[in-house]
């Protein structure tokens, strides 16, 4: 609620009382007040000594909206879609998956059922990817690389992070339709119109993907099952150039899948959202290989986003 009307913004540009805030924003003061006393106690703002109010710095980036590491897009997410399916989990439990909830067999058309579905999950998506995409690109190392195809790309995030680190290095978003909007307006705002492109479609129907010497899935392959990944996978090697690359950018579970936690929590929560979860890196390396990659490697960031490559000979 405070991200959604803007009241960290408002105390992030200068510590504010209550009623200063309310007027400006044009919010009733006392709804606000009690907010506020929430907030301080959730350890997220603090009270000044003259009586106003301010985000304690530790938290700034992760509530500024200018910020690469602003996580009210996903935090939205989760409080919505992902927490309006959770009531059928106990249904899960009971009954499976597939009896339970049968209506959910393409849960991306639930996802991007209209404008306001779809703005909500690429937000998400973008707050999970923009600040880790910068060090998987570094990881990646993508000099020499001429052309990026970022399948299943959502708004752009790791395209855009490629782009801005390899100067004279194009990218290609391929998405559904819904998506292409977003990913100009996103190509616009960080000044790269010129070299990102987007192409719409399916990546699980009858066409092909379009070319490149690198071909990368963020995201993508967690929402699927083994079989569909494998099937995507082998798309890829096709597209791919030969002496080209595959990367996978994903959360991986520890071999022994008792973690990391919040791994553990995504899991859970895809199970309810859509048909995949998440693997280890064993498993990830497995499917590389049975499209046709070799020399499957891992490449560890220091957040939960991780890098797999493998090289198409």
């Amino acid at each position: 609620m405070a991200d959604r009307h803007e009241i960290f913004t408002a105390l992030i540009d200068g510590a504010a009382t209550a009623e200063e805030v309310a007027k400006s924003l044009e919010l009733d003061a006392e709804t606000l007040q009690r907010l506020l006393m929430l907030l301080c106690a959730a350890g997220l703002v603090e009270r000044l000594p003259n009586g106003a109010y301010t985000v304690l710095g530790d938290i700034v980036p992760f509530v500024d909206r200018r910020s690469r590491k602003y996580l009210g897009g996903f935090v939205t997410h989760m409080v919505t879609s992902a927490a309006g399916r959770m009531p059928v989990l106990g249904d899960h439990l009971q009954h499976g998956k597939s009896a339970a909830d049968p209506a959910n067999a393409d849960p991306f058309a639930r996802i991007y059922a209209d404008a306001s579905s779809t703005k909500e999950f690429l937000s998400a998506m973008w707050a999970l990817s923009a600040d880790v995409s910068v060090e998987l690109v570094d990881l990646a190392g993508l000099t020499g690389t001429r052309h990026l195809v970022d399948v299943g790309g959502a708004s752009g995030a790791f395209a855009v992070a490629a782009l801005q680190a390899v100067p004279g290095l194009r990218a290609t978003v391929f998405d559904l339709p819904q998506v292409g909007p977003y990913l100009v307006e996103t190509a616009e705002r960080h000044g790269i119109a010129d070299r990102l492109g987007f192409v719409a479609g399916d990546f699980l129907g009858d066409g092909e993907l379009p070319a490149g010497d690198c071909l990368a899935l963020g995201y993508v392959l967690s929402d699927w099952t083994d079989e569909t990944c494998l099937h995507l996978l082998r798309k890829v090697h096709r597209a791919c150039t030969p002496g080209g690359r595959v990367l996978i950018l994903e959360r991986l579970f520890e071999d022994d899948r008792t973690g990391p936690l919040g791994t553990a929590v995504m899991h859970l929560s895809m199970h309810v959202e859509t048909l995949g979860g998440h693997r280890t890196a064993a498993e990830y390396l497995s499917l590389l290989d049975r499209a046709g990659f070799t020399n499957g490697r891992v490449r560890r960031s220091g957040q939960e986003k991780h890098l797999l490559i493998a090289n198409k000979e």
